[in-house]
């Protein structure tokens, strides 16, 4: 959702076009896999390198999917796929050390490979959608890399709904890029807590209602 609000804040997708396409998304998404069939979970406390090994021979055994879909900060991975596997998966992960799993409460199993028939459908529904060329680049969530080019990112939005997201990855980018501010804008304040891991030293703040607004303008102007 943050990818797509960042499209139309620099000028790339019209907001009209922004809120269908974010509809259809959330349908394509829900129907690929009927409610109770999928879950997800966040893993705490692993390497991620660990996690995706386990969730592969997971799979591999199972036959059935389960993948590292969130790399959100250091420690914190989600994984998600069919119920099944995401519940051998967290007892493995378990056993090699893992300090904590936590199911979470959501419908679907979100940017796994499961979602690859959501993919194909939105495709189709930004087929004809005009997205333009930016001159402020978008950290695209599947590549954690800069993009600019309106080709590029519909490519990467239909992409997007498949595939991993690399937010930690995408900070550290954003850090070695010369970015030493971040504002999450939005409810609640997660992401802000996964920068501030990440990017140690670095500034982070959030939006989420006027007084939130005050404080970081506050700040900001120091």
């Amino acid at each position: 959702m943050g990818e797509y609000s960042a499209l139309v804040n620099t000028g790339a997708l019209k907001f009209a076009d922004a809120v269908r396409i974010v509809n259809k998304r959330g349908q394509f998404m829900q129907e690929a896999v009927p409610v109770g069939e999928g879950s997800m979970a966040a893993i705490l406390g692993l390497d991620s390198d660990k996690i995706v090994e386990i969730c592969r021979s997971v799979e591999a055994e199972s036959g059935e999917a389960v993948q590292a879909v969130n790399f959100n900060c250091p420690g914190q991975v989600v994984i998600a796929g069919a119920v099944n596997p995401v519940n051998k998966a967290i007892e493995a992960l378990k056993a090699a050390g893992a300090k904590r799993a936590v199911l979470l409460p959501v419908s679907a199993p979100f940017h796994s490979t499961l979602m690859q028939p959501a993919a194909a459908r939105l495709a189709e529904v930004l087929a004809p959608i005009e997205i333009k060329d930016i001159t402020v680049p978008v950290v695209a969530n599947v590549t954690a890399q800069e993009v600019t080019s309106s080709e590029e990112i519909k490519k990467l939005l239909v992409k997007q709904a498949a595939m991993p997201v690399l937010w930690e990855t995408s900070v550290r980018n954003m850090v070695a890029g010369g970015v030493d501010i971040f504002v999450e804008v939005g409810p609640g304040k997660v992401l802000t807590g996964f920068t501030k891991k990440i990017a140690k030293g670095m500034m982070a703040l959030n939006v989420e209602d006027a007084a939130s607004l005050e404080k970081t303008l506050a700040e900001l102007n120091k």
